[in-house]
C-alpha cells in the first residue's frame, strides 16, 4: 500500500479552492473582527420591531452580518477538515464555533417578538410596504407556529431544560460508541480481530458465512445484555418528545415533528401503508437471494452479502467524471456545464491525505462555492459518491443563484432528492450499457439493495416509531420485551416466511440512533421515492421533465417541501412516487431472477 500523503504533498489541482473564500488567515481575522464589532448592533432592535420599516431594517442588517458569519464559519471548517491535525485551523474553527453561540444570542429575540405582535399587524405592514412583500412566506412560516409558542418565561424554562431532555440520546451515544465492547471474532483469514460497530458492516457482507454469522451473533448478543438499560433510555426519549408535543399544544408527537414543515401526518402514515401493501416484492427478493446464494435456509445475517462478486476495477477520478457526465446527459447541456465548471473551478477536494476528515459531503455558504469533500479511492462506489455529492452541490448552486439569502436553504425533506436523482440516473445508465453479464447482475443487485435499505428498511423503522410513540401516548408502558416483540413481528412481516428470523435480531431496535431523532427516518424513503419519480420522468423523456426538475432545484426553501415537489410534478401526498420505486424494484428483480 502507498503511504498516505501529507496535505502539502498533494498537487493543488486535486484540492478545492478555499482561497476563493479568504486568501489567507489575515483576511479571515479582519472579517472576524468586523463581525464582532457589527453583530451586537442586532440586539438594538430588541423591543423596537414596532413598524414595517424597522422590521425591514433588521432583516437587511441581519442578512449582511449573517452572510459574513457564514463565510467565516464555512472557511474555518473546510480548512480544518483538510487536515484535522493542523492546530492553526483547529483553533480557527474553535474560535468561530464559540462565537456563533454568542451570535445566536443577538438574534434570538426576533421570532418571539414577531409572534408577540398584534394579530394582523404583520399582514398589514406587508400590504403597506412593497419591500416587505418578498418576506411574506418567511412571516407566514413564523406566524403559523403561534399556537405552539409559549410565554417568554415558559420558553426560557424549556430552553434551560433542553440539555436534560437530550440526556437519553447522549446516554445511548456514549453507551453504544464508547462503553460497549463486542470482543473478538475470526476474520476470513482465520485471524482473531476485534469486532466494532465500525467494522461490523464489512463482516456482515463477508462471503464467508461463519464470519458474518459470528459477527451477527456477537454484536447483538452484547446489545441483548444491556436491553433493559437501552429500553429505558429509548422510553425516556420518546416520553420527552410526547411531553414536548403536549406542552406545545400539538395533538401528537408526530404532528409536532411534521407540522413545522407543513407535512401532513397522512404523508407519513400513507408511506407506511403503501409499503405494507407491497411487502410481497421484498419477500420475493429474499427468496431470489436465497436461491442465488445457494442456501438451504436463509438467515438474517445473510441479507447483506452481495449475490454476485466481481473483480474490483480501478476507475481514475477523470474517468469517473466522464462516466457521470455521460450518465447525466438526459439532464441537458446547462446542467452538464455547471457540473464541468464545478470540477474546473475547484469545488472538489478529491483525494485522501493524512489527517483529512473521512467520508464525503457537500457544503458551503450563500457567498461561497458549493464545495465537495471526497476521499476518492478509484472504486465504482466513489463514482457513485461523486454523482451524489455533486447532486447536492448543483442543487445548492441553483438555489443560491435563484433565491434570496432567506430562501436559499432547503429542508431535510428535500435535501436528499437531488443527490439521489443523480445516483438513480447513474445506476440506470451503468446497468443499460453493461455488456458483461456478471457485472450487470452486480449492478442490478446494488440498486436492489439500495431500495431495500433506503425504502423498505427505513419504513419498517417508521412503522416501529409509530407503534412506540402511540403506545406511550396512550399510557401503555413499554419494556425491553415489548420492544423486542414488536421488532420481531415487524421483521416477520417485512421479510416473509422464507427466511429464519433469528432471535438475535429482536434487539436490533436498541442499536439505531435515529430513534432518538423522532420521525426522522421516513424522509430517507420519501426522498428516495421523489428522486425515483424525477429520474423516471427524465429518463422516459416525459414532456418538460427536465424543466420541472430544474424548478425543484431552483426553489430552495421558498415554499413548504410538499408544495415545492408538487409544483415540479411529484406529489408526495399520493401513492404514485413510492409505487414507482416499487415498480423499479420489481423490474430489477425480474432482471436478477431469470
Amino acid at each position: 500500500m502507498e503511504d498516505l500523503k501529507k496535505r502539502e504533498e498533494i498537487d493543488s489541482k486535486f484540492k478545492w479552492k478555499v482561497e476563493k473564500v479568504y486568501k489567507n488567515i489575515d483576511d479571515w481575522e479582519k472579517d472576524f473582527q468586523e463581525l464582532k464589532n457589527e453583530a451586537p448592533n442586532l440586539k438594538k432592535f430588541s423591543g423596537n420591531l414596532i413598524s414595517g420599516e424597522k422590521i425591514l431594517e433588521y432583516l437587511k442588517l441581519n442578512e449582511n452580518i449573517s452572510r459574513k458569519a457564514e463565510k467565516l464559519y464555512v472557511y474555518a471548517h473546510l480548512k480544518s477538515d483538510e487536515d484535522t491535525s493542523n492546530s492553526i485551523y483547529q483553533s480557527l474553527m474553535s474560535k468561530i464555533d464559540i462565537y456563533m453561540a454568542e451570535f445566536a444570542g443577538y438574534t434570538s429575540f426576533f421570532v418571539p417578538e414577531i409572534l408577540s405582535l398584534d394579530d394582523g399587524f404583520i399582514e398589514k405592514e406587508i400590504e403597506r410596504l412593497d419591500e416587505l412583500k418578498p418576506f411574506k412566506f418567511l412571516f407566514d412560516d413564523i406566524l403559523k407556529e403561534k399556537p405552539h409558542i409559549l410565554s417568554k418565561e415558559m420558553e426560557e424554562l424549556l430552553a434551560l431544560a433542553s440539555d436534560c431532555l437530550d440526556a437519553p440520546s447522549d446516554i445511548h451515544n456514549i453507551l453504544t460508541n464508547a462503553d460497549m465492547s463486542f470482543g473478538k471474532i475470526k476474520n476470513e483469514d482465520g485471524k482473531e480481530v476485534e469486532l466494532t460497530e465500525g467494522n461490523y458492516s464489512s463482516f456482515i457482507r463477508s462471503k464467508n458465512r461463519e464470519v458474518r454469522k459470528s459477527a451477527f451473533k456477537q454484536l447483538f448478543g452484547e446489545y441483548k445484555k444491556l436491553q433493559n438499560t437501552l429500553a429505558t433510555s429509548l422510553t425516556c426519549s420518546i416520553k420527552n418528545f410526547n411531553f414536548n408535543s403536549k406542552v406545545r399544544k400539538y395533538n401528537s408527537a408526530i404532528e409536532a415533528s411534521l407540522k413545522p414543515n407543513n407535512i401532513p401526518v397522512e404523508v407519513y402514515k400513507n408511506a407506511v401503508k403503501v409499503i405494507d401493501n407491497n411487502l410481497d416484492s421484498l419477500h420475493r427478493y429474499v427468496d431470489v437471494k436465497k436461491k442465488l446464494l445457494g442456501l438451504d435456509e436463509i438467515h438474517m445475517y445473510d441479507l447483506y452479502v452481495p449475490v454476485i462478486e466481481t473483480p474490483k476495477e480501478k476507475i481514475a477520478f477523470n474517468e469517473g467524471v466522464e462516466i457521470v457526465l455521460e450518465a447525466l446527459k438526459p439532464l441537458g447541456d446547462e446542467y452538464l456545464t455547471i457540473f464541468k465548471s464545478g470540477i474546473e473551478d475547484g469545488w472538489i477536494d478529491i483525494y485522501e491525505n493524512k489527517g483529512k476528515k473521512g467520508g464525503a459531503y457537500s457544503w458551503g455558504g450563500y457567498d461561497t462555492m458549493p464545495y465537495v469533500l471526497l476521499n476518492y479511492n478509484n472504486e465504482l462506489g466513489d463514482v457513485s459518491t461523486l454523482a451524489h455529492e455533486m447532486g447536492h452541490s448543483i442543487h445548492s448552486y441553483y438555489s443560491r443563484k435563484e433565491q434570496s439569502y432567506y430562501y436559499a436553504g432547503y429542508t431535510l425533506f428535500c435535501a436528499e432528492v437531488a443527490s439521489t436523482t443523480n445516483e438513480s440516473i447513474l445506476i440506470h445508465h451503468l446497468i443499460e450499457k453493461e455488456k458483461d453479464e456478471k457485472k450487470k447482475l452486480y449492478l442490478i443487485n446494488q440498486e436492489l439493495e439500495q431500495i431495500r435499505t433506503t425504502v423498505f428498511r427505513q419504513l419498517m423503522f417508521a412503522e416501529f416509531e409509530l407503534y412506540t410513540h402511540e403506545s406511550l401516548e396512550k399510557g401503555i408502558p413499554l419494556t425491553a420485551e415489548d420492544y423486542n416483540k414488536a421488532w420481531h413481528d415487524l421483521n416477520v412481516k417485512y421479510f416473509g416466511d422464507k427466511i429464519i428470523i433469528d432471535e438475535e435480531i429482536d434487539v436490533e431496535w436498541s442499536r439505531i440512533p435515529h430513534f432518538y431523532s423522532d420521525f426522522y427516518v421516513y424522509q430517507y424513503a420519501t426522498g428516495y421515492a421523489a428522486a425515483s419519480a424525477f429520474s423516471n420522468s427524465i429518463l422516459n423523456e416525459e414532456e418538460d421533465a427536465v424543466d420541472k426538475y430544474k424548478m425543484f432545484l431552483k426553489a430552495g426553501g421558498s415554499d413548504y417541501p410538499i408544495n415545492i415537489l408538487k409544483n415540479s410534478g411529484v406529489d408526495m401526498t399520493t401513492d404514485k412516487p413510492l409505487e414507482a420505486t416499487i415498480k423499479r424494484f420489481n423490474e430489477l428483480l425480474d432482471m436478477l431472477d431469470r
